[in-house]
């Protein structure tokens, strides 16, 4: 019964469902329950910082509940899509409601699919690697795929790294920042690619240049299906969720630093370049993304395998609590500056 724990991840898209299904205020249904009643549920919780035994590893490593659990977000998140979009397309909405139906929506493909997309993406199966980018499609952050298994995970916690945050930067600079630098990294990963493959830039193997015939399709078939006001409230909610995604990157790597070895090469990689939250409702709900040290250690990694460090930089507060603190930039400063290690610390 303890591998069916992370099933509590679908609480997000069941708040999706009745935001969608509500008006007035209860349309940021999505909203309250992310950043006020998970963060509380986190504190009384708890966290737990204890790691799995080899023999449950063993166990865990090919259990077929963990991957279906991931599989059954493709049908869910794009269900409630056409559900929000019908919504919209048949019922008047005021402003205000219009922002607590994109927000819920864009909280909802933040966590159900940007971050399943995440964890798919890192797995060897085409058929896994596939769904990953179907997921990417409504966040309008297809590239993303290529930028973070070919570029992030390499150059985190240096200069060439988009989606490191510096230490002082806030998180709307962050923001600009790392969506410009990231979709520049992506191009650049991606011609490497078609260069070591031999490929012609106008080639079946620039995924690049896919995404930006599938994205626009995609919005197309919204505008068609729907409506032009439909359409816009999908680029919205696109940008919504990409942009909650970068609030993610920014408080996973806040400050952290790589130096340079004698060879004039970036360290490896390691559990102190990444910042970990272990408070249990969080690390559900993401399945294991604030595990996130061990992630960086060994991307290949499912997510219900992943270990805590000792070594590793601990957020005070769970990841919903987190993004919410990052919002509110001195106050995030006051707390998060003195918990960056010194020697890593950079005006």
């Amino acid at each position: 019964m303890r591998d069916l724990k992370y099933l509590f991840a679908y609480s997000v898209p069941l708040s999706a469902f009745v935001s969608f299904e509500s008006m007035g205020l209860g349309t940021f249904i999505s909203v309250i329950y992310a950043f006020i009643i998970l963060p509380f549920l986190d504190l009384i919780a708890g966290n737990n910082s204890e790691n799995l035994s080899k023999e449950e590893k063993n166990n865990k490593k090919t259990k077929w509940i963990f991957d279906v659990m991931l599989y059954l977000n493709l049908p869910i998140v794009f269900g409630l899509l056409w559900l929000v979009f019908t919504k919209v397309q048949t019922q008047e909405y005021a402003t205000y409601e219009c922002i607590g139906l994109g927000l819920s929506t864009g909280i909802l493909l933040a966590t159900n699919a940007i971050n399943v997309a995440h964890e798919l993406g890192h797995r060897t199966p085409y058929f896994e690697r596939f769904m990953s980018k179907c997921l990417y499609i409504p966040c309008l952050y297809m590239h993303f795929y290529i930028e973070h298994n070919f570029g992030h995970h390499m150059n985190v916690a240096t200069p060439n790294d988009g989606a490191t945050a510096k230490y002082n930067q806030t998180v709307f600079s962050f923001w600009i920042t790392s969506v410009t630098k990231q979709y520049l990294d992506a191009w650049k990963c991606q011609m490497k690619l078609l260069k070591i493959q031999n490929q012609p830039f106008f080639s079946m193997k620039n995924d690049m240049l896919w995404y930006h015939l599938i994205q626009p399709a995609y919005l197309f078939g919204v505008f068609y299906f729907f409506s032009f006001n439909v359409m816009l409230f999908a680029i919205a909610i696109g940008v919504v969720s990409f942009l909650f995604l970068e609030s993610i990157n920014y408080i996973e790597h806040y400050g952290l630093v790589r130096f340079k070895t004698p060879s004039g090469r970036y360290e490896r990689v390691q559990p102190q370049h990444s910042w970990n939250s272990n408070f249990n409702i969080g690390r559900i709900v993401l399945y294991e993304l604030t595990r996130h040290s061990d992630h960086h250690f060994k991307s290949s990694k499912k997510y219900q395998l992943l270990n805590s460090y000792e070594q590793s930089p601990t957020l005070p507060f769970g990841y919903p609590a987190s993004i919410l603190l990052s919002f509110i930039p001195p106050l995030w400063f006051k707390i998060m500056n003195p918990l960056v290690p010194k020697e890593m610390k950079r005006k």
